[in-house]
């Protein structure tokens, strides 16, 4: 009988970049968007077809006004003429096909505002994409922390995009935990199942993408969480200017390096993507 294969961290860490590799260049991955586009008035989208226009006050979606020569089908259906699209907050979002590499879809903002959001599976991102730089694996950014839930707690984020406004955001709970001799207790919002820390640190701007990086994490049952810092990711803004990102809190922004992750999108010749 011979033992079960193992694997070392850095393996493990190997197979993670590769898939983000993967992922990011997919129809609809970071790099496919090309534009969100909020719609206030009835107006065009750049690089599509159709007009689009608000829908009345308290229906998910919006206007289209296509002709059969525009091409363009939502859910299957050649538009002719007008029809609403639903956004991604209703229960059945519309799908929104231009041709054989363009889609769309609708979101909805935090004042029950709309946007339509069009990708591209040939867009400039993907066709110039070389890469994602990060660090080599660092054990030292391997942490075992705590997670304690704050039910009810919101806590008011900046985005890239907002001009220094801020939108208040979930808070589940805060993630504390000491390393070098510092305490820090990390706020974390809800993404699906699990947490996301939206992070800075003495790298960002330098070594790392400006906005800062994110890292997600599943507590078990007892509040127990590593933070594998070599997992943190960069925001989607780092691959398209179409993204509007969650900006660290102050206390998720840490005065020491964290040479571990993800750094910057690299264009094929080696450069920074933008």
């Amino acid at each position: 009988m011979t033992d079960a294969p193992t694997t070392t961290p850095e393996a493990e860490l190997a197979t993670f970049r590769e898939r983000r590799n993967q992922a990011v260049v997919q129809p609809l991955g970071n790099l496919a968007l090309v534009t969100t586009q909020w719609i206030d008035s009835e107006q065009p989208v750049w690089g599509v077809p159709g007009l689009w226009a608000p829908l009345p006050a308290g229906e998910s979606g919006l206007r289209l006004t296509a002709a059969a020569a525009d091409g363009i089908r939502v859910d299957g259906e050649l538009v002719e003429g007008t029809v609403a699209v639903a956004g991604k907050d209703s229960a059945k979002p519309a799908d929104i096909v231009f041709s054989d590499t363009v889609r769309g879809f609708v979101i909805a903002g935090p004042a029950r505002n709309y946007a339509l959001r069009v990708w591209d599976a040939n867009s400039e991102g993907i066709r110039n994409f070389g890469g994602i730089d990060a660090y080599p694996y660092n054990a030292e950014w391997v942490v075992d922390a705590q997670f304690r839930a704050k039910p009810g707690t919101t806590m008011p984020f900046e985005h890239s995009k907002d001009d220094g406004e801020t939108r208040e955001l979930s808070i589940p709970g805060e993630i504390s935990f000491s390393k070098d001799g510092v305490d820090y207790s990390l706020a974390a919002i809800e993404s699906g199942r699990a947490l996301q820390i939206v992070f800075s640190d003495a790298t960002s701007g330098v070594d790392t993408y400006s906005v800062g990086r994110f890292l997600f994490v599943a507590p078990d049952a007892s509040g127990k969480v590593t933070l594998d810092f070599n997992r943190a990711v960069l925001p989607p803004c780092g691959f398209s200017y179409a993204f509007n990102c969650p900006m660290p809190p102050k206390q998720n922004r840490f005065a020491v390096p964290i040479e571990a992750g993800e750094k910057n999108v690299l264009a094929k010749d080696g450069s920074l993507l933008h």
